[in-house]
């Protein structure tokens, strides 16, 4: 009787752990899934490019949330169409219009949202006072992020 490997190196559980964590959310960083799983940060990279390797990680694909976008859009019929057929695609959209909840109070920012860009970060909300309000109850945590991006 033959076996086969599908894949050259067996899977451990700090393997299996990574893997979760970036279904989960594949935009983490390697530091943040390091301290999600408590293995170090340089171990999380190499096993990372050793799934990449290896062939078990084949991409990182943004998924889109179709209900974000303003369903009159001529786009999401297309948008759809796509993610059915599970093609790669490439879009250049004019005029998309993505419907946004303010970061502080979780209402719905209508018209132009008041930003606020800290460190490599943007925040969006609906009005000034969510803005302010926000800069003052996360003040401590944008300075610092803030320190560690001029440092990078």
């Amino acid at each position: 009787m033959l076996q086969y490997t599908l894949l050259p190196v067996q899977l451990d559980d700090i393997d299996v752990a990574i893997l979760k964590s970036l279904m989960a959310d594949g935009r983490k960083s390697f530091r943040a899934i390091s301290r999600e799983i408590k293995k170090s940060t340089p171990t999380v990279k190499a096993r990372y490019e050793r799934l990449v390797n290896i062939g078990l990680i084949k991409s990182v694909r943004p998924e889109i949330d179709l209900t974000k976008i303003d369903r009159k859009s001529e786009f999401v019929d297309t948008l759809q169409e796509l993610k059915k057929q599970n093609k790669h695609f490439h879009l250049h959209v004019d005029n998309l219009k993505v419907k946004l909840k303010c970061d502080f109070c979780g209402g719905p920012v209508h018209g132009k949202p008041k930003v606020l860009k800290f460190a490599n970060f943007e925040r969006f909300f609906c009005c000034t006072q969510c803005r302010a309000s926000y800069k003052e109850k996360h003040g401590g945590r944008i300075e610092m992020l803030k320190e560690q991006y001029k440092k990078r």
